[in-house]
């Protein structure tokens, strides 16, 4: 028998105490000030669903290809400046997220930055980037 096994522990183990039930709690509304929020909330919605709208319509017409990912990185619009670099390159037809993934690296870019956050130098990088996997072909 070896020495480990043969050492007890110095003092016992602590029961486990059984687990607490949490309780829901009821949120009351406010008066006047929450009247004031739920406005506020009510608006960033309706922001929300107009840039929602206006970023489909442009994915539909990158794929469709009636705008060009080039032209949406240079141009910058105000749908696109919070879309994500991956997000806008998958949109085109027949680009996955591993080619764009292979493209981003070679620019030195992340999946997740977005357009709107690009510098100048960035944007140009990019575009020599698309314009030179895809050739002649508008991207």
């Amino acid at each position: 028998m070896s020495a480990a096994s043969t050492i007890a522990p110095a003092s016992p183990l602590p029961a486990m105490a059984p687990p607490r039930r949490l309780e829901p709690t009821v949120v009351e509304p406010r008066s006047e000030p929450g009247q004031r929020g739920t406005a506020q909330c009510m608006e960033a919605l309706a922001r929300a669903n107009e840039v929602r709208l206006a970023r489909a319509a442009l994915k539909r017409d990158i794929t469709a290809g009636r705008r060009s990912v080039v032209d949406v990185v240079t141009d910058s619009p105000w749908e696109a400046e919070s879309m994500s670099l991956s997000e806008l390159l998958c949109s085109q037809r027949r680009w996955g997220r591993a080619r764009s993934r292979k493209l981003l690296a070679s620019a030195a870019l992340g999946e997740g930055k977005k357009i709107g956050s690009m510098t100048e130098r960035q944007r140009r990088i990019l575009v020599a980037a698309l314009e030179a996997k895809l050739g002649s072909r508008m991207v």
